[in-house]
């Protein structure tokens, strides 16, 4: 899958969700690293500015596509274009996802229950069913997963918590079907990390303010160091790491 030299030139990746936050430097770490890089997106579609750098990084067309990730019909067709596009794709990253709305158990509703399975668990069955019948021997799934999937998050992240719980025991149950060929998959769990979509709508200044004091390491993340991680996990030199659930929390949890 990747040359001598460790890199990711050849191959062909796409990341889900990757026009903002962890998505966005993903790509680029990706593309840095020699990767054709497709995206795509909802709410946060990527500027053209954005674009150029990847294609520059790359040295090859970027592409950005638009689609619903929990519509069926919408995520076949972007994954068959970009597989003939790109002539089959090579790494895959599971990055959509939300919270959607901080809800307690009492005043849990059913619409909004399935609306959060599906943003989370069902895109990253999506995705990853069409993607696995274009990906050869030696291919790399990387999904998004998250602290809270692991510790419950903060209150309200019922709905959100128990579909990254999902997305958890969705890789390892896959890392072992998928053993036999070659492809790994593995998830990686981000903990308190800023510039992202998701603190910036759903977490009060008040609450960042206090995780904060729970992280041994003081600070917050950044997208970049997760995007790191996920980098390592699309090359060969994580060939025998999979099932893996790699925490990114600065010591703040870790099982």
């Amino acid at each position: 899958m990747t040359n001598q030299n460790g890199t990711l030139s050849g191959n062909r990746a796409l990341v889900t969700g990757g026009g903002v936050g962890i998505g966005a430097e993903t790509a680029r770490v990706l593309a840095r690293e020699g990767a054709r890089v497709a995206l795509t997106y909802r709410t946060h579609k990527p500027d053209d500015e954005f674009l150029r750098e990847l294609e520059e990084l790359s040295a090859g067309p970027v592409l950005a596509l638009a689609v619903d990730a929990t519509d069926e019909d919408d995520v076949v067709g972007v994954v068959t274009h970009v597989s003939e596009a790109f002539g089959g794709i090579d790494i895959l990253v599971n990055n959509i996802g939300g919270l959607v709305q901080r809800s307690l158990l009492k005043d849990m509703t059913v619409d909004l229950w399935r609306t959060v399975q599906d943003v989370n668990v069902l895109s990253t069955m999506l995705f990853t069913r069409e993607v696995y019948a274009h990906m050869g021997r030696g291919g790399r799934i990387i999904n998004v997963a998250s602290l809270a999937g692991e510790n419950g998050g903060h209150p309200g992240a019922l709905a959100y918590a128990s579909s990254k719980g999902a997305v958890i025991t969705f890789t390892r149950a896959l890392a072992r079907e998928l053993a036999p060929e070659g492809i790994t998959v593995n998830a990686v769990a981000p903990g308190f990390i800023q510039g992202t979509p998701f603190h910036d709508t759903f977490t009060a200044a008040d609450s960042k303010a206090q995780t904060v004091t729970t992280i041994p390491m003081g600070r917050v993340g950044e997208p970049v160091e997760v995007a790191e991680a996920i980098g390592w996990l699309a090359t060969d030199r994580s060939s025998f790491v999979s099932g893996e659930v790699l925490d990114i929390n600065g010591a703040q949890y870790f099982a």
